[in-house]
């Protein structure tokens, strides 16, 4: 067999290895998008729900970490990562049960303009002018959201909505810092949810077989199985596939709360969620383009 034959065949399996990468992180997302539609069918308040997501999804991971044989990384970036996914979870779980889950999964979607505002603010990095532009297109589409919240009661969960994006945002630049370890901190993160929270399931009262099912569902395959399967995609996909491919959770979040919850979507969150969701898939494209030349170090 000659060099052109095994250059040939080298790159035949580089791209079928790369299909699969990319297939982990859509169905990393496909995972993520359930979040909305378990935590509406599951009858317990949001912090119950989330303490007994979070408690199954550290153990998932925790039984990944064994069999990959990774160690837990303990540095200060991972425990501010941490501190940052509990807040994630939590407001993401409470903000589900004040407002529509596509007003949840869209106002959280807002994480990378508050990057851009943090690392403006902490590290003193000036912002571009497409950082500027999409933060004024995001803030449009959030303004959209909340002059439908306010006309629909949800005005208290987009609000928790929008410090959900904030926390997502911490996950972004702690995570990516000095001695990071992104699954260290979502490992250690929820499992310190779990173990504040699950408590609170001894107030609920219904525990049905569906209801158990379904937080069990939520916690190994919203919550555990999918950032395993996202933190092994990430590796080895591009940022600009990554970006598209993650930008479909908040189209199929609401939608599939749509068809097995019954919950509507209003013409105002509609035209709010194009224009956010647009914003931050666009500006990723072209940060993938042209990369900044320092990284989000925390």
């Amino acid at each position: 067999m000659d060099s052109g034959q095994d250059d040939t065949m080298e790159t035949g399996k580089r791209k079928t290895a790369g299909w699969k990468y990319a297939l982990c992180v859509f169905l990393a997302s496909v995972c993520f998008s359930t979040g909305g539609l378990f935590i509406k069918l599951i009858p317990w308040s949001a912090l119950a729900i989330n303490g007994a997501r979070n408690l199954i999804g550290a153990a998932v991971i925790g039984i990944y970490l064994l069999l990959s044989h990774r160690k837990i990384v303990f540095s200060k970036s991972v425990f501010i990562g941490a501190l940052s996914m509990i807040g994630v979870t939590t407001f993401y779980a409470v903000a589900n049960k004040l407002t529509t889950a596509a007003n949840t999964i869209v106002l959280q979607f807002t994480a990378p303009v508050f990057v851009m505002l943090f690392m403006a603010f902490f590290y003193h990095r000036k912002p571009v002018k497409r950082d500027v532009l999409t933060c004024c297109a995001v803030l449009l589409g959030v303004v959209l959201f909340f002059i439908d919240g306010i006309r629909a009661g949800n005005l208290a969960g987009n609000l928790i909505a929008i410090l959900s994006g904030v926390c997502y945002a911490g996950v972004f630049m702690m995570n990516t810092g000095k001695n990071a370890d992104a699954i260290s901190s979502c490992f250690l993160g929820q499992l310190t949810a779990g173990v504040l929270f699950t408590p609170l399931c001894f107030r609920e009262t219904d525990f049905s077989t569906p209801v158990l099912l379904a937080v069990t569902a939520l916690g190994a395959v919203q919550v555990g199985g999918a950032y395993i399967l996202f933190s092994i995609g990430i590796r080895h996909v591009p940022a600009v596939t990554a970006s598209l491919i993650t930008g479909l959770e908040p189209i199929m979040n609401p939608l599939l709360v749509a068809v097995f919850y019954h919950e509507k979507i209003t013409a105002l969150s509609l035209a709010g969620a194009v224009v956010v969701v647009a914003s931050i898939i666009l500006y990723n494209i072209q940060l993938a383009k042209k990369p900044a030349p320092e990284s989000a170090a925390g």
